[in-house]
């Protein structure tokens, strides 16, 4: 396995992972700055990150945008060197206002996805900070390279590439998930490598790309190196850490888990995404309304009027380790954990030869 130091420009990581960003609260400032530490790019999430302020239910942005710049000076004061950034979806509500508090507080790296972040660059603009938008498909992969050409005359830092096999919201349709498997998703990821291949052309300067989705095992961070890709993201193998911010009882429900237990679920604002089935989605799925608490203003397109369940109520439920009450999103791999880790012991596991 060829693997280098992932270079964004001025930037360089000696290791080539990057962990992924999941919310609410399972990558804090405690597993990014472990990641960091390490030598890989440790990614804090910003939804709803704020959940632990006392003030959270009442004054929810301001509690969010306080506690962005907490959980970086936690991660940073793990990794005093290392390369930290948050993830922060497109759908959030005050999108820019957290793009701008993360930069504030000094993220190197801002990953986005949940949408196309098409302006991201004005919002960022000035700043140092790097920017890295999510694709699924070579489609939305032109869509923003063509936009940030045409509108800011730049191209990403990074575009990270996430696959059908990723947890959480996926950027695909049900018929997609349903077609698509590894040789048919192959040759969608070497599409937009093709297609990022003709902008570093015309900009003379290389776009590092990295590839998420169920990247769990040496083999399978091979494969995807094998593809021409420049860095891996890894997510639900950082959840059964002992640095990772969720509750234990979070970490113990992966390691419960059994195959058929990874299902695909729908988010309240219609997202597929991929959890564990649980007491809670078997409700869900049985068409009961579940009761939330007042709205904390949290994805934009959200009426809490229509929707069966809140995503914060129960992704809060997660993070604290009530998990017959949450909703438990995971790769499609998170039934292989079988015992916790360290963050160094993943990486390792993951590239063990390194340049």
């Amino acid at each position: 396995m060829n693997v280098k130091p992932l270079k964004m420009g001025n930037m360089e990581a000696a290791i080539p992972v990057i962990q992924g960003g999941m919310g609410i609260g399972i990558s804090l400032g405690s597993l990014a700055g472990a990641v960091a530490k390490e030598g890989g790019i440790g990614i804090i999430s910003a939804a709803q990150i704020g959940f632990l302020e006392p003030d959270f239910d009442r004054n929810t942005k301001q509690a969010n945008l306080r506690a962005i710049k907490k959980e970086y000076l936690k991660a940073r004061a793990i990794a005093l060197d290392g390369i930290i950034g948050f993830n922060i979806m497109v759908a959030m509500r005050d999108y820019e206002e957290y793009v701008r508090a993360a930069i504030d507080a000094g993220a190197d790296i801002i990953i986005s996805g949940a949408g196309l972040p098409m302006e991201l660059p004005k919002i960022a603009e000035g700043a140092e900070v790097k920017l890295a938008p999510i694709v699924s498909t070579d489609k939305s992969a032109r869509v923003i390279l063509k936009y940030w050409d045409k509108k800011y005359h730049r191209m990403p830092d990074l575009l990270v590439i996430e696959g059908p096999n990723a947890g959480g919201h996926l950027g695909f349709t049900q018929e997609q998930l349903q077609t698509y498997n590894q040789e048919v998703y192959d040759q969608e990821v070497r599409r937009i490598l093709g297609t990022v291949r003709k902008y570093e052309e015309l900009y003379l300067c290389k776009i590092p790309v990295a590839l998420a989705g169920g990247i769990e095992n040496q083999t399978q961070a091979r494969h995807a190196f094998s593809l021409g890709v420049d860095a891996i993201q890894v997510a639900t193998r950082f959840v059964t850490t002992e640095e990772c911010d969720a509750d234990i009882r979070y970490k113990e429900a992966y390691l419960r888990a059994h195959e058929d237990d990874i299902v695909i679920v729908k988010s309240p604002v219609g997202m597929p995404g991929r959890a564990i089935l649980n007491p809670f989605m078997k409700r869900v799925m049985n068409g009961e309304q579940i009761p939330h608490s007042p709205c904390h203003r949290c994805l934009q397109k959200c009426n809490p009027k229509e929707i069966p369940y809140c995503i914060t109520d129960a992704l809060i439920h997660a993070a604290k380790g009530e998990v017959d009450e949450a909703l438990l999103f995971c790769g499609a791999y998170a039934y292989k954990a079988d015992h916790l880790e360290t963050v160094k012991e993943v990486i390792d596991s993951l590239i063990p030869e390194r340049v």
